[in-house]
């Protein structure tokens, strides 16, 4: 099965000589990160212009098989799979396939490159600075966006089990796409099969997978989307925990205690009982996001967003027919924006995003009445 799956691919493979060359990479890198197992595997995306043409600039996604023992990656040949069948505007582009050439100075193995198109900007990048500005329609607009490609992707029993703010793509043109497919898997809506939990980084993982869920479906994705949507107003991930204990107390304090009462069928999840659950806590995501999102509809969608009992988490369709979106201002268009910035911004150029809030924050979580007095406690949850 495996040797058929290569070969299918190997047809669509063409030298380096006929598409991008090696020589022709441009020293910045769009992305490199390295993440544990858990999180997916280590990737580095390069920016490269095509030799042909001299002036179109693409993505490259370098497959890494250092650690290959049998030949070209599971994970690797899903994501092609997946990207090869999805044709939308929201979801990133796989133009080819392309290895340079086996020689000495290789050790004779050649190096596969995923050739998708580029786009100049992550979201966490953008979010990481300060001077830039989206309105409310322009947030309206990133969101609409945002669920429209999970819309498609989940109309076709695909799940991204991947989402975050990094791997949120938006060209110049302020045209959002979702991308890094490598976690993704085809699920089937009525007889769904059991999949790793190990999926979906810390921070933007739902509750169902901490405990050790097995079987799920779009809501996964669906959470991850409620984080995103709250990053777009506080400009920070809003649940940063160090361990999958500490993230179960930071979502236990932001939307409430896990508990059978309101999840029924929790307790029979696998780590149900075996890890600490925070008892008589009360959602709070009003309370505490009320005062950056400033907004009833945005923060009635985020509470139906970030639901604890996946099966009350809202769907991406009925998410779009929310009167967030329907309701002024309306979504507006992000090409003015965006193409004031004519610097990429990326994640890896970011300063970290943990830590301390900016000035910014502080100054605007002082402006309401929902900040104690000075001198007071006031338990963070970002």
């Amino acid at each position: 099965m495996k040797s058929l799956a290569s070969t299918r691919v190997s047809t669509k493979i063409s030298h380096f000589e006929g598409s991008v060359s090696a020589k022709e990479m441009l020293k910045t890198r769009r992305g490199r990160t390295s993440v544990s197992t858990a999180h997916g595997p280590a990737t580095e995306v390069f920016k490269a212009r095509e030799r042909a043409s001299k002036s179109k600039v693409v993505a490259m996604k370098r497959v890494l098989l250092d650690n290959e023992k049998e030949g070209f990656p599971i994970t690797a040949l899903r994501e092609i799979k997946i990207l090869q069948q999805l044709h939308h505007e929201n979801i990133v582009h796989l133009i080819e396939i392309c290895r340079t050439r086996a020689g000495p100075y290789n050790r004779y193995k050649s190096t596969f490159y995923l050739v998708c198109e580029f786009c100049e900007h992550d979201l966490a990048g953008l979010l990481s600075n300060l001077h830039v500005q989206f309105s409310l329609g322009e947030k309206k607009m990133l969101m609409q966006q945002l669920l429209n490609g999970l819309y498609f992707i989940h109309n076709n029993n695909i799940l991204h089990r991947d989402m975050k703010s990094a791997n949120i793509l938006i060209t110049r043109t302020g045209i959002l796409k979702l991308a890094d497919f490598g976690l993704a898997r085809v699920y089937s809506q009525k007889d769904r099969n059991r999949l790793t939990n190990r999926v979906v980084t810390l921070w933007y993982r739902p509750p169902e997978l901490l405990l050790g869920a097995r079987v799920y479906g779009p809501e996964i994705d669906i959470w991850g989307a409620g984080c995103i949507m709250a990053e777009l107003w506080t400009r920070f991930p809003i649940m940063q925990g160090h361990s999958e204990q500490e993230q179960l107390r930071l979502i236990s304090q932001l939307c409430g205690s896990i508990r059978p009462e309101i999840w029924p069928g929790v307790e029979k999840l696998d780590l149900y009982g075996k890890v600490e659950l925070y008892p008589g806590l009360k959602s709070k995501v009003r309370d505490r996001l009320m005062p950056f999102l400033q907004n009833q509809y945005a923060v009635d969608l985020l509470e139906k967003m970030l639901s604890l009992n996946p099966s009350n988490r809202i769907d991406s369709d009925t998410a779009l027919n929310h009167d967030f979106f329907w309701t002024d201002p309306m979504p507006t268009d992000l090409m003015l924006t965006m193409s004031k910035y004519n610097t990429s911004m990326f994640e890896m150029h970011a300063p970290k995003r943990r830590g301390q809030w900016t000035n910014l924050q502080q100054q605007r979580q002082q402006q309401h009445s929902h900040m104690p007095p000075d001198g007071q406690h006031f338990e963070r949850i970002f």
